[in-house]
């Protein structure tokens, strides 16, 4: 059954001065069923790269795994990480190659590299597209609306966890097929780093968003 869920999904990705943010929410959905409320949309990839996935779950969690061993392929034989970029191309490529059987879902990947701090948004096609910030699912009309009164270039990565939580937070309440929780990861130079759900309720609490 899992691997016919779809998740209305509400995904984020954001560039900051520092690095990404990224995140989502946890429901996962079956029409006007909520099959799920702890479905995991926001992946590590490697040290300085995050997935984070609408659609199915099942192509999700497929696509998931085919780029963690990719990547750890990469710095077997380069021995160093994989740029964002190229994560993006390969699953740009993954994509493409499927589009007669395509994977039900709309990517976003995010991560650092030694050229920047980058996010992409990747079709079911395999379409790619990088941008300063963006959003998928369901509830990203809501979302877009936060970034795009709150988001400026060069923003620190304190404020952009701000915005993702605002965001997020405001798709959960206007978007039923998002909610039960918000998972959040920053994504720096010094490497991946979950947010404590105790921390992004008091950031919550803060901006007075709950």
């Amino acid at each position: 059954m899992d691997g016919k869920l779809k998740t209305g999904t509400t995904t984020v990705g954001i560039t900051c001065k520092e690095g990404v943010v990224m995140g989502t929410e946890h429901r996962a959905t079956m029409g006007n069923f909520i099959a799920h409320k702890t479905t995991q949309k926001l992946y590590k990839i490697d040290e300085n790269l995050a997935l984070a996935v609408a659609g199915l779950v099942g192509d999700a969690q497929t696509l998931q795994r085919y780029l963690v061993a990719e990547v750890e392929l990469y710095k077997l034989k380069q021995d160093l990480p994989m740029s964002v970029r190229a994560a993006s191309t390969l699953m740009a490529n993954i994509l493409s190659g499927h589009r007669y059987y395509p994977y039900w879902v709309q990517l976003l990947i995010g991560g650092v590299d030694n050229t920047g701090n980058y996010v992409y948004s990747l079709d079911a096609a395999g379409g790619v597209i990088p941008d300063k910030y963006v959003s998928a699912g369901s509830g990203s009309v809501f979302v877009y609306g936060v970034l795009e009164d709150y988001y400026k270039d060069n923003v620190s990565l304190t404020d952009a966890t701000d915005i993702c939580i605002r965001g997020i937070t405001a798709a959960m309440k206007r978007d039923s097929a998002s909610g039960d929780g918000i998972e959040i990861c920053q994504i720096t130079k010094k490497g991946y780093k979950e947010i404590p759900e105790v921390e992004i309720k008091k950031r919550q609490k803060k901006l007075d968003i709950e």
